[in-house]
């Protein structure tokens, strides 16, 4: 089974990720398992979602935006959004939007070429899960989310940038 980071401890993976679209069978085969669905077909299939025997999650691609699942994230036990690189920070906006402005407050999590020294900007903007690229190690990886002990810019965890959060010495 695989292992990832969750609320800063390393679990078990519950879920089983689904890169490609499925449609109603397939989803059907799947019944009794944690799965995690491309936007896509959870759109096409969130009707048919809650005779699913386990939990469904959706994963969004970096090009598509949380707005369009916005109407139903209470319903959404896990969001999971991807990284195809890990040059490509619009995951970070992402994050940042379900969190601060659209209230999501389960899992979210970091999937695909997500790495160690990335993971204390990722828990900034709210992800509170990671699931790592295969060759990173995940002791060292629950470490680097203290790689820093106070951060100057605002985040979803502390909305006043440091300079409002610190008292004036003079006045």
């Amino acid at each position: 089974m695989a292992r990832l980071i969750k609320d800063r401890t390393i679990v078990d993976d519950q879920w089983e990720l689904l890169r490609e679209p499925v449609d109603s069978d397939a989803l059907r085969a799947l019944n009794g398992r944690n799965v995690i669905l491309p936007m896509s077909s959870w759109l096409e299939l969130r009707e048919a979602l809650p005779a699913h025997q386990g939990f469904v999650g959706v994963w969004l691609k970096n090009i598509e935006l949380p707005e369009a699942i916005a109407p139903w994230l209470e319903q959404i036990p896990l969001i999971a959004l991807d990284f195809p690189v890990f040059t490509d920070g619009r995951a970070y906006s992402s994050a940042r939007e379900l969190r601060q402005n659209l209230g999501y407050g389960r899992e979210l999590r970091a999937i695909g070429d997500v790495l160690c020294d990335q993971l204390f900007y990722m828990s900034r903007c709210g992800f509170n899960a990671f699931a790592m690229r295969a060759d990173q190690n995940l002791e060292a990886a629950i470490r680097r989310l203290d790689d820093f002990k106070d951060a100057y810019q605002a985040s979803v965890h502390s909305p006043e940038p440091l300079f409002r959060r610190r008292s004036c010495v003079n006045g």
